[in-house]
């Protein structure tokens, strides 16, 4: 029951996270490696090894695998202390006699477990990950063109600085994530079936004329993987590694991201929806907080800090293996719910929020000190080499209206046609070519299944 879970992944956030336990509960742990076994039986038939007699007539179903015979399997291991021989026990009452030696042939534990995890992560990718990635993604398109021409004062060092559009700052975003997304997508899994050490040694000594690294590399391949065939028991964990990695680097965006979202409906520049019946607080009733936001934030320092220790643990194997890889790796579907669940509550957050643009409006006509940058380069384009000290003196440290900045401007000692440049200036239409660089942010966006106008 949710209301007794352990993690919340399983419980208060059960209808987010669901999707991945068809890739990363037990149930599918143990289904996965059946089936590979059943595969692996196949593919050896086709060597000549198995006589065509035993096959004739099994045509085992994969598909067909029960809550029933999940248990079955845990049954046989409460003996065994070891799961991949309780598959291997527990298939033999499912299949003829005469093949039973042929089960699990010359392999190693890893050899089902890795090709088995490493299709998890896979399929996850395909199935679940970037479907919510791409949701996430096309909001930030969304909201980067309904904005793209809406100035909005910059704040560096947190201090007001040269304009900006809104649209052209959740472009900057949508750019660094679409480039994690290609990352992401493109990743190629590897996957090894190399014997105990690595070294084919079992299969080479019952069958030497089988040309075994052909065999591996086929098998693996054949799953949609690529096949690692320099390997020990286990496979080097590098390429899962860097996949890892892309998730980290996408998630430290989304990080950042989220904080900026968070301070700018704190300053009021963006507004919340009021949803009927939500409460912002149990004690004050006028709350709508940026919950989503906050959620987001946190569950991506979750799953950074789990994909971080599998860079770093994943990578170092005493000797030929240890087991202390094995444990670490059964938690991939935790990482990858709290990943999940981020991406999900930021896309929601983003359904929740729009510009308010009076408030951005107000803001920038209360900083006119803000086109100074412009005025002084103006000022060194028509000769004044005091053009910066000139501003500096005018504006460090204070605050310009729209009054004071022309009467300025009228003050100066210089040209019609630099007088003319210099009050044209103003805060909303000292923009520079946002609206150009979110239109090519917009152009090279293009997520899967949408297209760009």
């Amino acid at each position: 029951m949710s209301l007794h879970a352990l993690s919340p992944l399983d419980g208060r956030y059960e209808k987010e996270t669901s999707p991945l336990r068809d890739f990363f509960s037990e149930f599918a742990y143990l289904r996965t490696r059946a089936r590979l076994e059943l595969d692996f039986l196949a593919a050896l038939s086709k060597t000549g090894i198995i006589s065509t007699e035993s096959l004739s007539g099994y045509k085992p179903d994969k598909q067909n695998f029960t809550d029933e015979d999940a248990l079955k399997i845990q049954d046989y291991e409460k003996t065994t202390r070891h799961d991949v021989k309780a598959i291997e026990y527990f298939l033999r009452e499912k299949i003829p006699a005469e093949l039973h030696q042929w089960l699990h042939f010359g392999l190693t534990s890893e050899d089902v477990n890795n090709i088995a995890q490493a299709l998890a992560l896979r399929e996850s990718r395909d199935k679940v990950l970037l479907p919510a990635l791409d949701n996430l993604l096309n909001s930030l398109r969304d909201f980067a063109k309904k904005h793209r021409t809406l100035p909005m004062l910059a704040r560096t060092h947190g201090q007001p600085a040269v304009p900006t559009t809104l649209g052209k700052e959740i472009a900057v975003y949508l750019a660094r994530l679409q480039k994690c997304r290609v990352e992401i997508a493109l990743h190629k899994f590897e996957g090894k079936l190399t014997g105990a050490v690595g070294n084919f040694n079992a299969m080479q000594a019952a069958f030497p004329d089988i040309d075994w690294l052909s065999f591996s590399k086929e098998f693996v391949e054949g799953l949609g993987l690529e096949a690692n065939l320099v390997t020990n028991q286990i496979i080097p964990y590098d390429n899962w590694n860097r996949y890892f990695q892309s998730l980290q680097l996408t998630n430290a965006i989304l990080i950042d991201f989220a904080q900026d979202m968070w301070r700018y409906i704190s300053d009021g520049i963006l507004k919340q929806k009021v949803v009927a019946g939500e409460v912002g607080s149990s004690t004050m009733p006028q709350k709508v907080n940026p919950i989503d936001f906050e959620n987001a934030e946190g569950n991506l320092g979750v799953a950074n800090a789990m994909l971080g220790h599998y860079v770093q643990k994943l990578s170092v194997s005493r000797l030929q293996r240890d087991l202390s890889d094995s444990t670490v790796r059964r938690t991939f579907g935790t990482a990858l719910g709290h990943t999940l669940l981020a991406w999900k509550n930021a896309a929601k957050g983003m359904s929740r929020v729009d510009a308010d643009e009076e408030k951005l409006h107000e803001e920038l006509n209360t900083h006119w000190e803000v086109v100074s940058e412009g005025a002084q380069t103006i000022l060194r384009a028509a000769g004044r080499s005091d053009a910066y000290e000139t501003l500096k003196s005018q504006t460090r440290g204070s605050q310009m209206d729209g009054t004071s900045y022309k009467s300025w401007v009228e003050a100066l000692q210089v040209g019609e046609e630099t007088r003319r440049k210099l009050a044209s200036l103003s805060p909303e239409s000292y923009i520079g070519l946002a609206v150009k660089i979110v239109d090519e942010a917009l152009r090279y966006s293009i997520v899967e299944n949408r297209s760009v106008e």
